[in-house]
């Protein structure tokens, strides 16, 4: 059986597969699946294969830095917002690093410039490894100057 890891509503994590670090990401049980925020979104091929360049605002209500991300496309998906609007998206697969621990998510890819956070951690990415306490933030350490530091 894996560790239950206690996080707060709001964590700070890294995705290392898109060289992104120090991402504030708000911890979301009513989604299913995770959102991060992506601009000037564009398909290709890699070797016959479809993959996804993007870029990324890493911090929230920043323009700056501009991250440029690629990945495989894991899926196509339908996703129905908490306004009710639905948008077609892309879905990739990406190690999420939080605290000391990692495993690989599902992400889907979509414009989130006016939201508070960059990304919301859905309910799948934490099923059978997080319990969150609502009360709480930060609880698996903070970021600053690029390095995670203890509480």
């Amino acid at each position: 059986m894996k560790e239950t890891i206690i996080i707060g509503w709001r964590e700070w994590i890294s995705l290392p597969d898109l060289n992104v670090q120090g991402l504030k990401v708000k911890v979301d049980t009513g989604a299913r699946t995770s959102a991060l925020h992506a601009f000037e979104i564009r398909p290709f091929k890699n070797n016959n294969e479809p993959w996804v360049e993007f870029y990324v605002h890493p911090i929230q209500r920043h323009r700056k830095p501009e991250i440029k991300c690629e990945a495989k496309i894991f899926d196509t998906r339908t996703v129905t917002s908490s306004n009710g609007q639905q948008e077609l998206r892309y879905v990739i697969l990406s190690t999420l690093g939080i605290g000391d621990f990692s495993w690989q998510i599902e992400i889907t890819l979509t414009d989130r410039d006016e939201m508070g956070f960059r990304m919301l951690l859905g309910r799948e990415a934490m099923q059978n490894r997080l319990l969150v306490d609502p009360s709480k933030s930060y609880l698996l350490g903070k970021f600053t100057d690029n390095h995670f530091y203890e509480n």
